[in-house]
């Protein structure tokens, strides 16, 4: 798993509990768990399953929809395109207000 999939239930269920004003160990009463297992899951030392963050999050009146879509490679596209350009290009574009891919990374 990368960082960021070690995140993400956690990053769900801190935002439900401050959304909800709930200090750890209130929203760790709702959800049915034990707050140093919720202060596990928020900093992304342990990780629920899905039908256990689905289920946790229920318990809080929350509903979690996951959605399938078709791949967006727009960005790679973009980039494709931005590396074909020569610097005289690059450098109209940026006067004109556009922000490059490499400018961001």
């Amino acid at each position: 798993m990368t960082d960021l999939d070690d995140q993400l239930a956690g990053a769900l269920l801190r935002s439900a509990r401050q959304r909800m004003g709930l200090s750890q160990r209130a929203f760790a009463d709702l959800i049915g768990v034990a707050q140093p297992t919720l202060s596990a899951y928020e900093s992304g030392r342990r990780q629920p399953t899905l039908p256990t963050l689905m289920r946790m999050l229920h318990r809080a009146g929350l509903d979690l929809r996951l959605e399938l879509v078709e791949l967006d490679d727009h960005d790679a596209v973009l980039s494709q395109w931005e590396d074909s350009l020569d610097e005289a290009s690059r450098r109209r574009l940026r006067s004109r207000g556009y922000r490059l891919v490499s400018d961001v990374a």
